[in-house]
């Protein structure tokens, strides 16, 4: 497998991890954002990806995008292989919800695209406001789901979105202290190997002073 990534980039990581908790193999092939306008613009990427964006990732012969679409895909392809989705119906429906809270209701709204489009005087501004407008939901749906992560006791796919959003809240400086089940869980998950190998300071493309 090939995962067309970039260092920072939140959606690329969650599918890192998912990658790395069901021991799949795989190269990152590293699509810079911000080179020359971005990487992910040229056409060569573009026959990979229509919608220009990160992660791509080619596995069984196919080339599948969309974070959250690509690790239903590993779900559904390798169920025995760390299972990342409850068995119960009820269980799966809250994985579900999380997740599209995220990767749908907050992640997007703080997107490089988005920040370029509002312009560097308010894009802290703006991502503090959608990014606490997010996880207030977020605690509150934990608040009724969560034991040791975020939907009981196994790691999920919610986990894989949650811990990479959290790095993006503490980017744009967003006080955390109003959410204490979030906290709780990234704690609990920081140490995690899948999830520090998946981490934007352990990939090939991030920059010398940032690497650990």
């Amino acid at each position: 497998p090939v995962l067309y990534s970039y260092w920072r980039s939140s959606c690329s990581w969650r599918v890192r991890i998912a990658l790395n908790l069901k021991e799949i193999p795989y190269d990152i092939k590293a699509v810079s954002l911000i080179k020359g306008g971005g990487e992910q613009h040229c056409n060569e990427y573009r026959e990979v990806n229509p919608m220009e964006q990160v992660p791509s990732l080619c596995i069984d012969g196919h080339t599948l995008v969309e974070s959250l679409n690509i690790m239903h895909y590993l779900e559904e392809t390798r169920p025995n292989q760390r299972p990342l989705m409850p068995q119960d119906c009820f269980k799966r429906a809250k994985v579900r919800e999380i997740c599209e809270v995220i990767s749908s209701g907050i992640q997007p709204l703080q997107n490089l695209i988005v920040l370029i489009y509002v312009g560097e005087e308010k894009k802290k501004e703006w991502a503090q406001h959608w990014i606490t407008r997010g996880f207030r939901a977020v605690e509150k749906l934990l608040s009724a789901c969560a034991g040791k992560y975020c939907v009981g006791d196994e790691i999920t796919l919610a986990d894989c979105c949650l811990v990479p959003q959290v790095f993006n809240a503490r980017r744009f400086h967003v006080d955390l202290r109003p959410f204490p089940i979030i906290l709780r869980i990234d704690r609990e998950l920081e140490n995690h190997p899948a999830f520090r190998a998946a981490h934007p300071s352990s990939q090939p493309d991030c920059p010398p002073e940032v690497a650990k």
